[in-house]
């Protein structure tokens, strides 16, 4: 049967939608595009660092930064085909996307493990979430949990009021529109009350919205949380 249905519909890159062997995957040229993180990386936001080391190093802006969260992980540098792939499975209604995108960062982010560990995405306001139909973060981290074989909760985060896009605004500005907007609601604080957390979400730019979730799983009692995401925004992308 999956032959028959192979040669009806066989399967296309994931990016520019030419003949590829498999399902779920990128033809060649495209893969060579992919700008992929691997090597060193910064510990906390997985932005990729020159060199090699064996001991944890920060980029330059997380440690500048306080980050809310003690690591993180990065698949892709969000640039090229990296950044056509985030904005598909973003804006394009390619949830196809989530599944390879989340055996991607599991590469990356398996390390993070902890014993009773939860999966939590990045939450979308409500009328968002309408307007979209689905949260891709919610879908990144339903895959990203089945690969880790942890557990995942969609909905253990949540938006109390929509917040303008963040587009365009600098990184000051970004923290404060997002400060106190985000949090863990009463009848989800059980599922990360004394659990480890692993924030996951599409794309981190500043880091704004993924330091309002951490600081809302803190409070609400997890015990450490790290954070996963597809793609991170370089400034030498």
């Amino acid at each position: 049967m999956q032959t028959l249905v192979h040669l009806v519909y066989p399967p296309r890159c994931l990016s520019c939608g030419g003949l590829v062997e498999s399902d779920f995957g990128l033809c060649a040229e495209c893969w060579r595009d992919t700008p992929f993180i691997a090597g060193l990386g910064c510990d906390l936001c997985g932005v990729p660092l020159p060199g090699s080391s064996d001991h944890a190093e920060h980029c330059d802006e997380c440690l500048n930064i306080p980050r809310p969260w003690t690591h993180g992980r990065a698949a892709l540098v969000y640039a090229d085909t990296g950044r056509r792939l985030v904005l598909s499975l973003k804006h394009g209604d390619r949830q196809d996307i989530a599944r390879p995108a989340a055996q991607w960062m599991a590469r990356r982010s398996r390390d993070l493990l902890r014993p009773d560990m939860i999966a939590v995405p990045v939450p979308l306001h409500l009328h968002r979430l309408l307007r979209r139909r689905y949260n891709q973060s919610a879908l990144l981290a339903e895959h990203l949990a089945r690969e880790l074989g942890i557990d995942w909760c969609p909905d253990a985060l949540e938006r109390r009021e929509a917040t303008p896009s963040l587009d365009g605004k600098d990184r000051n500005e970004r923290f404060e529109t997002l400060q106190g907007k985000i949090n863990v609601p009463a009848w989800r604080t059980r599922m990360v009350e004394g659990r480890p957390v692993l924030l996951v979400d599409d794309v981190m730019t500043s880091g704004a919205t993924l330091a309002a979730c951490a600081e809302a799983c803190l409070a609400a009692g997890a015990t450490e949380v790290c954070v996963s995401v597809l793609a991170r925004v370089a400034k030498d992308a």
